[in-house]
């Protein structure tokens, strides 16, 4: 019998979350009523909208209803957020987003794809196959995913595909019986000290796959090998797949497309080779991954990346460099002031791929700004390693972009916070 069932209603605090709002889509179809608040609309809370998925625009007590058994929050709402105050003024269960996530593992054969690069996409690739396949997945993605226009594909398998987060260990929560890790980096400076206390964690979610599991990884990898050592899951090396084509430029995403054939072909051992062809090659990609917008007024193309990272955004330079001849402009929006400033010598060379970097003001999300950081202080050191660069606002930005870059030029927004709204701006 399903966990879910003797649920009913449950509320969601920051429903608009790219893994909450798949998450408030599994729960709709498994027939819980579900609301949610968020702060402000994006496209994932109009396509819960769509979907019937009642979304308040404010948060406040209000908002929670009477009759709710459980209230799922986001883990950037804090504990002083009023409409948790009033779940425990009603004495509603709680749960974070990854306990909930975990919760729903329990009950499924979870596949799940962690790994500081390439999760979302090797996730989305991963979700197309098996859906091609027949094996009917269930998918719960880190992106809105363009095959299946959601981050959420409904399944009738008992297998869940999700993207598995590092951040604060949330990944321990889930139950996987195969593991795909992609690459280890040091990143989420704010909890994690040190390279070796990003791959503690790792190691602690591979020792969770039981011994009839398998862990899909790169073997070969100087951060990975050392923590494959005397598991009790098989460990299948994904590069050595052959590889697919893909419609999508770069060495990673080729990585990422034999990270996803060698778990289908764990969930699926029999799986024909044309439907690996096939569904790689159809795959139509995620929202914000080198994702091509439009042109502006003055004729430059613009493409928008969640690239945070600096490994991720000088890897995605170097293959959008290969699109021009002409002059490349980037607007970077910083994310987090600790990964900024722990990570700043490698953000200043990550940019060398570009003419001009335009820096926006760090996106703060979960963190108070403690001034050892600032956009000016990145832009700064960008330009002492040889790129031209700038710190503005997004509106400044905006400026500059409609009328500075020409026709077979090209422009970027880049990160993880909201920048791909100056995109949008520029080719409306």
């Amino acid at each position: 019998m399903s966990k879910l069932r003797g649920i009913s209603r449950v509320h969601m605090i920051g429903i608009g979350g790219i893994g909450m709002s798949a998450l408030a889509q599994y729960l709709a179809d498994h027939g819980v009523r579900v609301t949610g608040s968020d702060r402000e609309p994006s496209p994932v809370t109009e396509l819960l909208e769509k979907k019937g998925i009642r979304v308040l625009l404010t948060q406040g007590p209000e908002n929670v209803p009477l009759d709710a058994e459980m209230v799922v929050y986001s883990e950037a709402v804090w504990a002083d957020n009023p409409e948790r105050i009033r779940a425990k003024e009603l004495g509603i269960e709680e749960r974070s987003y990854f306990e909930m996530l975990g919760f729903i593992s329990l009950e499924k054969r979870t596949v799940a794809v962690a790994g500081t690069h390439g999760k979302t996409t090797t996730t989305s690739m991963l979700a197309r196959i098996l859906h091609d396949a027949g094996a009917s997945p269930t998918a719960i993605v880190g992106s809105l995913v363009r095959d299946f226009g959601s981050n959420y594909l409904p399944g009738k398998s008992d297998w869940l595909v999700v993207e598995a987060c590092e951040y604060r260990r949330d990944f321990l929560t889930l139950q996987p019986e195969v593991l795909v890790v992609t690459n280890i980096e040091l990143d989420h400076t704010d909890y994690y000290k040190s390279l070796a206390d990003v791959q503690n964690a790792f190691r602690a979610l591979m020792e969770k796959v039981p011994p009839n599991g398998m862990i899909v990884t790169d073997t070969s990898s100087i951060t990975i090998a050392p923590l494959l050592e005397g598991l009790q899951a098989r460990v299948v090396d994904y590069t050595k797949e052959a590889g697919y084509s893909t419609r999508f430029p770069g060495e990673f995403n080729r990585m990422n497309a034999r990270a996803a054939t060698a778990a289908a072909r764990i969930v699926m051992p029999e799986i024909p080779e044309d439907t690996l062809r096939s569904a790689l090659g159809a795959f139509e990609g995620t929202w914000r991954r080198f994702e091509y917008k439009g042109k502006t007024k003055q004729g430059a193309d613009v493409y928008d990346d969640y690239a945070h990272h600096p490994t991720a955004v000088a890897k995605t330079l170097i293959e959008l460099r290969k699109k021009t001849d002409k002059k490349v402009f980037v607007a970077f929006h910083p994310h987090l002031y600790s990964r900024t400033r722990d990570l700043l010598d490698d953000f200043a060379r990550a940019f060398t791929g570009a003419d001009k970097v335009l820096v926006a003001p760090i996106y703060a999300a979960r963190e108070p700004d403690d001034g050892s950081v600032s956009n000016q202080i990145l832009a700064d050191r960008i330009k002492w390693n040889g790129v031209d660069a700038s710190a503005g606002t997004f509106e400044e930005i905006q400026r500059f972009l409609e009328t500075t870059p020409k026709e077979g030029d090209i422009v970027m927004t880049m990160g993880a916070g909201d920048i791909y709204k100056v995109a949008d701006a520029l080719v409306a």
